[in-house]
């Protein structure tokens, strides 16, 4: 059962859509199951073949000039054809007025009937955005979220090792903290994963020794943010001499959250190390691979010709033989 309902999104987008209940909101929760709005043109007039239930549906100006030809038993056939679909909700877009046809089924069947002052159009962004939000698939991850030269850092690793003094170190030189400790991710599009804090731990560190911060009263509005991409995971690692650590840079290793596939990146923390500098070096090597150059590989590619380069010249000595 989808936990967005009618009586939720109307308050939340009260003021934001300009909505105005033409019917009381009814008592019991209405599911919103699916985050579609549709408009319904050719179901009010019979045609609902390709239409898909349980969606919101959005009377714009082309449907309420529809309506209001036909007489008001008319009316009540031709909504009761989109009832039929079974939608949570029907919005009245651009401040029309409601056929009486349409307010008398809706009262009657105790329908949730909501106008709004936007143009359809701007209405149903607007409304598709916000579902969209509500209905990403979420999950969260115990990290540290750190928007480094506009690249989104998850600093992992296990409890203690650093993440959120690394995140202390970098907000001192002009980062910004999104979140500490609980990073709540949500998938917003085939590719994007958006990471935020948790609005009860909502920009605070904890610094073990001192104890918890506020980023904010101390560094500043410029030193958080509310939301950020999460675009490299930079895995906190306990240094170990027995591991065969990444050296080139060739091995392009990755990690998947939600479905979506990102780059990984393994330090490994001894003391002195300086991973502030790294984490800094880590989001511009990023984008300079966002923008087509590859260090790592531009340096393989130079070494491999060079010893091609040396192989010919050698074949070229040994058959001078004047």
């Amino acid at each position: 059962m989808s936990n967005v309902t009618v009586q939720g999104l109307f308050q939340e987008l009260r003021e934001t859509l300009l909505l105005e209940p033409l019917v009381p909101l009814p008592a019991r929760p209405l599911p919103v199951l699916a985050p579609d709005v549709h408009r319904p043109g050719m179901a009010l007039m019979g045609f609902a073949e390709n239409f898909l239930p349980s969606r919101i549906q959005v009377f714009g100006e082309s449907e309420t000039a529809y309506l209001a030809t036909l007489s008001e038993a008319e009316q009540r056939v031709a909504v009761e054809r989109v009832l039929s679909l079974d939608p949570p909700v029907i919005f009245i877009a651009m401040d029309q007025t409601v056929p009486e046809g349409v307010l008398s089924l809706a009262r009657e069947r105790d329908f949730p009937l909501i106008r709004s002052t936007l143009p359809a159009v701007e209405f149903m962004t607007e409304l598709a955005h916000n579902l969209e939000r509500r209905f990403a698939p979420r999950t969260e991850v115990h990290g540290t979220l750190v928007d480094v030269y506009g690249v989104g850092l998850l600093f992992t690793g296990r409890s203690g090792i650093g993440k959120s003094e690394c995140a202390l170190d970098l907000i001192e030189r002009g980062h910004r903290l999104v979140a500490d400790d609980i990073v709540e991710i949500r998938r917003t599009a085939e590719d994007v994963l958006i990471g935020g804090h948790r609005e009860v731990l909502r920009h605070h560190l904890e610094i073990r020794g001192v104890g918890v911060i506020d980023v904010q009263a101390i560094f500043g509005i410029r030193a958080i943010r509310m939301q950020k991409r999460v675009e490299v995971e930079v895995q906190l690692q306990e240094w170990d001499d027995a591991a065969d650590y990444e050296r080139m840079g060739l091995e392009n290793r990755q990690t998947e959250i939600l479905g979506v596939r990102i780059p990984q990146v393994a330090v490994p923390l001894f003391p002195g190390k300086n991973i502030t500098v790294i984490s800094e070096v880590i989001a511009l090597n990023f984008m300079l691979k966002i923008y087509g150059y590859d260090a790592a590989q531009v340096l393989n590619e130079r070494i491999l010709e060079s010893m091609r380069s040396s192989s010919r010249l050698r074949d070229y000595l040994e058959q001078d033989r004047e």
